[in-house]
């Protein structure tokens, strides 16, 4: 199924729904709940305004898990996971604006397959791992790459109010473990990967992370980005397609 979360324009209210091709079915409920049900109500998908499809408390993000992007900047491959983390208020949804911090001066997008956890996750297991997975969505990893250096850790760079764009739709209809990432900037193609590449899959990521902090439904493990990031400028446009996953479509304000 293919999970949305939106602004019912009607009501004002917030809910979910499962997307079809044009329309989404609204569900009684959450994603997160074991006992949701399908309504009767179908609304267009053109009437509503998309949310990041997960509330989550913390997004839990993965740092140089593609060799390449970590030999582009000159690292060595890391033998456990970076591991950072980005606040809920960095959340932003399909077709929202990326904005432009004053103190940064060199903006970047990092396209990012996202883990969406949907059962709580303490000390779980590699084989036991992908049991409390709900599905998949987009994540744009947006960093004031300036910044990063300067602070000698990543919170600053990577924790700005819509900094974390998600979307448009979490799936559980595909594989995590081998999906195609693109990134493109005002149509022009610059990252084109697999996740089959990354360094640390998602299984052990997931229990890595378990041991350390309780997993909570809703929240995001994002699985680091790949080679070929570079800037972005007020007025681009940002896509990031990943297969089965849709386009993640935000522009720079």
């Amino acid at each position: 199924m293919k999970y949305v979360r939106f602004i019912d324009k009607a009501s004002g209210q917030p809910a979910y729904g499962i997307l079809g091709d044009d329309m989404i079915t609204e569900i009684d409920g959450t994603p997160f709940d074991s006992g949701w049900k399908l309504t009767e109500r179908q609304i267009p998908a053109e009437e509503v305004k998309l949310l990041p499809p997960a509330p989550f408390s913390k997004a839990v993000c993965i740092g140089l898990n593609y060799r390449d992007h970590a030999e582009e900047f000159g690292l060595p491959i890391p033998e456990t996971p970076v591991v950072f983390l980005k606040p809920s208020t960095a959340a932003a949804a399909h077709g929202d604006a990326i904005i432009y911090p004053a103190m940064c001066h060199r903006l970047d997008y990092e396209a990012e397959l996202a883990v969406v956890i949907g059962k709580k996750a303490k000390d779980v297991s590699e084989s036991e791992a992908l049991g409390h997975v709900l599905g998949y969505t987009i994540a744009n990893d947006v960093t004031a790459r300036d910044l990063q250096p300067k602070n000698g850790q990543w919170t600053i760079a990577k924790g700005f109010d819509t900094f974390m764009p998600l979307g448009p739709y979490i799936s559980d209809e595909v594989d995590g473990s081998c999906l195609m990432i693109t990134s493109r900037v005002n149509g022009e193609t610059k990252q084109k990967s697999n996740t089959s590449n990354l360094i640390f899959g998602i299984p052990y990521l997931i229990s890595y992370i378990s041991r350390v902090m309780t997993l909570l439904p809703g929240d995001i493990i994002s699985t680091g980005t790949p080679g070929g990031i570079s800037g972005m400028q007020k007025g681009d446009t940002v896509e990031i397609e990943i297969e089965g996953l849709g386009i993640l479509k935000n522009t720079i304000a």
